[in-house]
This record gives structure tokens, C-alpha cells and sequence, in this order.
């Protein structure tokens, strides 16, 4: 099933129905990398300036500078998934409904998630994987750790934010979770083949597409014969879940 969802998602990003909406992806990623850029080369300098290091010390005042240009360029690789799963959340319902539309027409459509649920996704999402990449980051002069934590701990968070977005449009967040849950193995897997992605420069801008569309989907394949049901009561549907 996931080598099926990747395949599907690689041929179809390029796909006249998804390029637009790639394109505006691609467009709002850079945007708010280049805000992230522009705060953090702030705050480096007014810490500079603070303690000016250039009166004391010229030399290490242009090492500083040097190092700060690597710096936060691993700062922003690490702070990519947040990113991208903020733009996935973005564009998540105009990807769902073209791949439901094309790939799935016999199956129910899914619903766009309410403002304030998506907007809870998202922020949530997002200081979970600030809090976590800067874990991450502390680890990252540490050899054979600092990579393997970076990947396992967005290959988590990538995966759990782009099911419970795709999964969102069908049910309820109690069933979310437990579907999330029922298929942690293939979610998981999914989040690695997203956080593989965040580390290859250029491709890594197209993570929230490909990610979106690959788990729409997965999604459709784990609950296939299940998508139905929804059009049943409540009742009906637990009834069917436990027999």
C-alpha cells in the first residue's frame, strides 16, 4: 500500500490538475522560509551588537559571522518540517479533492476540516515540531545521533500531521486516533519517506505536496470498503467497527 500511495503521489504532483497548486506550495514555503531567515539573522545580530565582540575580539567578531551563516542554515533544514506540514495543512483540501475526484470518484467526497480545527492542527503541529527539532538540533554536533534523530523524530511527526490532515476529512478525531493508532507501522513508514525528503535540498520543497497527496492516498487504501459506512448513523457505524 505505501509503495502504491509514493508512486501515485510522485506521478501525480507534476500532473496539470496539482501543478498550480505545487507552484503557490513551492511559493508560500520560500515565503516563509525567508521570514524565518530574515528573524533569525536578526536576533544574531542584535546579539552581537549586545556584547560587542568586534571592539574586544575583530577576529572572532568575523568568525561569528561566518559561523552564523552555516548555522542557521542547518537552523532552517531543521525547522523545514514545521514548515512544510503548515503549508500542507494550507493546501491539503485542494489536493484531497483533486486526487478523490480523479483517482476515487465512486467514493464519498471528503469534507474540507473546519477553520478552527485546521488552525488547531496547525499550530499544534508546529510546537510540537519546534519543540522536538530543537531537541534535535542540540544533538546535531554529536556524530551518528544527530541525523538519526532529526529523521526518526520528523519521520513521527510528519506522518501523524499528514494522516490526521488526510484521515480529518472522514471522521471524527476520536476515529482519527484510532486509526492512526490501528496502522502506526504504515503511518510511520509514510513520515520516513517525508522526513527522507526534508534532507534532499530542492526536493525538500516539494514535501507538502507530496506528502498531502501521498497520504490521501494511503489514507483511501487502509480504510478501503470502510469510506461508505460514513453516509450511516453514528450508531450504525459503531455497530459495523465492532462486529
Amino acid at each position: 500500500m505505501l509503495i502504491q500511495s509514493v508512486f501515485a503521489a510522485a506521478r501525480e504532483i507534476f500532473s496539470p490538475a496539482l501543478r498550480r497548486i505545487l507552484w503557490k506550495s513551492i511559493g508560500l514555503t520560500i515565503a516563509l522560509l525567508v521570514l524565518v531567515w530574515l528573524g533569525l539573522t536578526k536576533l544574531f545580530d542584535v546579539f552581537l551588537t549586545n556584547h560587542d565582540l568586534s571592539a574586544t575580539y575583530p577576529i572572532i567578531d568575523s568568525f561569528a559571522f561566518f559561523l552564523a551563516g552555516i548555522g542557521l542554515f542547518v537552523a532552517l533544514i531543521y525547522l523545514l518540517p514545521a514548515v512544510s506540514a503548515i503549508v500542507a495543512g494550507y493546501f491539503l483540501d485542494d489536493v484531497a479533492e483533486v486526487v478523490e475526484g480523479k483517482d476515487y470518484p465512486a467514493d464519498p467526497p471528503g469534507r474540507a476540516l473546519p477553520f478552527g480545527r485546521a488552525l488547531l492542527y496547525g499550530i499544534r503541529f508546529a510546537g510540537l515540531s519546534l519543540l522536538v527539532n530543537l531537541v534535535a538540533l542540540l544533538l546535531f554536533f554529536i556524530p551518528g545521533v544527530n541525523i538519526g534523530a532529526f529523521f526518526v523524530a520528523n519521520a513521527y511527526l510528519l506522518g501523524r500531521e499528514y494522516f490526521e490532515l488526510a484521515a480529518g476529512r472522514f471522521w471524527p478525531p476520536e476515529e482519527v486516533a484510532r486509526l492512526r493508532n490501528e496502522h502506526r507501522g504504515t503511518v510511520l513508514a509514510a513520515g520516513a519517506v517525508a522526513a527522507a525528503l526534508v534532507l534532499v535540498p530542492v526536493l525538500n520543497l516539494l514535501v507538502p505536496i507530496f506528502g498531502a497527496t501521498m497520504m490521501v492516498h494511503l489514507h483511501k487504501k487502509l480504510t478501503h470498503g470502510r469510506a461508505a459506512a460514513m453516509a450511516l448513523p453514528r450508531e450504525k457505524r459503531a455497530s459495523l467497527r465492532n462486529s
